[in-house]
């Protein structure tokens, strides 16, 4: 007798995508977008091979046909090394919600489980200097409503050391001005931390809060608003930032690297933090790393920065190497002869 196949895979995505990772994971917005374009790839790549959606179960995606889904990432449409990785852990995820839900899959899902991340070389951190972020912060046009806007967010995303992500969630109500003023951040997996505002910080943005047009519901207002008065985009934060990247490299191009990224704010924060003494530990907290081995990072960049400084001054004072004493004609001649 034939064992009936059960085309379960469209029940189980749609499960992951709209209860598993929202209810339960509590996954933000951007790890279920990103989860959702690792199923669309997917997607694709069984549709290449003559499978359609509705025709196919989980026994079918086991662990051969997932590695040729990687590899028909990076040979079919050329994608590195990370986001190779970070569709596989898109993959793991998923596996991992259905052998939960149905353990007899579990031969299935132990192989998929197995499939091992890409090892990748250390990735370089691009940072300004303190001379490059201020100059950066010169280019806004404060005198104009979007110019004002535009210095504000950078300078808070360089002050806070804040992911482009947690700076577009922003409202005006997770601005307290009390007598010790801070700023609440809320990162990946939705994990919420309090970042002090230096009195500088702060005089600027109650200023910008005090003349920015909000509406009445000013709470829940964006703090960066759109021209439209939206939440601005992460796409709409990295336009401003290569604006002005673009406008500081032509006044003083030895100042700004050649790839600048709204990351590459939040790496000048830590470099700095760390080359004025402040303690790995604290630096940590303050980006919100969950695992300080990410953190550590920067104290290697900042290792590696320093011994490219040392060998560029470094002098020869010690004394001429000695002939060699193989060079001693006499002396050669007396071993010989013994």
């Amino acid at each position: 007798m034939n064992k009936r196949i059960t085309y379960d895979f469209s029940y189980y995505v749609s499960k992951f995508l709209t209860d598993y990772l929202i209810k339960r994971r509590n996954a933000s917005s951007h790890t279920i977008l990103s989860y959702r374009d690792t199923f669309k790839l997917l997607i694709q790549f069984l549709m290449e091979r003559g499978m359609k959606p509705e025709k196919i179960s989980i026994e079918m995606l086991n662990r051969s046909l997932l590695m040729n889904f990687l590899a028909w990432l990076q040979n079919e449409r050329n994608c590195g090394i990370a986001t190779q990785n970070q569709r596989l852990a898109g993959i793991h995820s998923f596996f991992r919600y259905v052998q939960e839900e149905d353990p007899k899959y579990l031969h299935i899902t132990q192989g998929v489980l197995a499939i091992p991340y890409k090892k990748s070389s250390t990735p370089i951190v691009n940072y300004l200097s303190t001379d490059g972020i201020k100059l950066l912060l010169q280019q806004p046009d404060t005198s104009t409503k979007l110019g004002y806007r535009d210095f504000v967010l950078l300078s808070l995303m360089y002050d806070t050391g804040a992911r482009v992500q947690e700076v577009a969630d922003l409202t005006i109500g997770n601005l307290v001005f009390e007598q010790l003023p801070y700023i609440v951040l809320t990162g990946k997996g939705r994990k919420s931390r309090i970042v002090p505002l230096m009195k500088e910080s702060a005089q600027m943005l109650r200023q910008y809060v005090g003349h920015f047009p909000f509406p009445d519901s000013r709470q829940l207002s964006p703090l960066f608003p759109n021209r439209n008065g939206q939440k601005i985009s992460r796409a709409g934060i990295s336009y401003i930032l290569d604006k002005y990247i673009s406008q500081a490299r032509r006044l003083s191009p030895n100042l700004i690297p050649d790839i600048v990224t709204p990351h590459c704010v939040r790496h000048s924060k830590a470099m700095h933090l760390l080359q004025a003494g402040v303690n790995l530990a604290y630096i940590r907290d303050f980006l919100g790393h969950s695992d300080i081995k990410t953190t550590e990072i920067y104290a290697r960049v900042d290792s590696a920065s320093k011994r490219k400084a040392l060998e560029k001054a470094y002098s020869n004072l010690g004394p001429p190497p000695d002939k060699s004493w193989t060079e001693d004609k006499s002396l050669m001649a007396w071993l010989k002869s013994l």
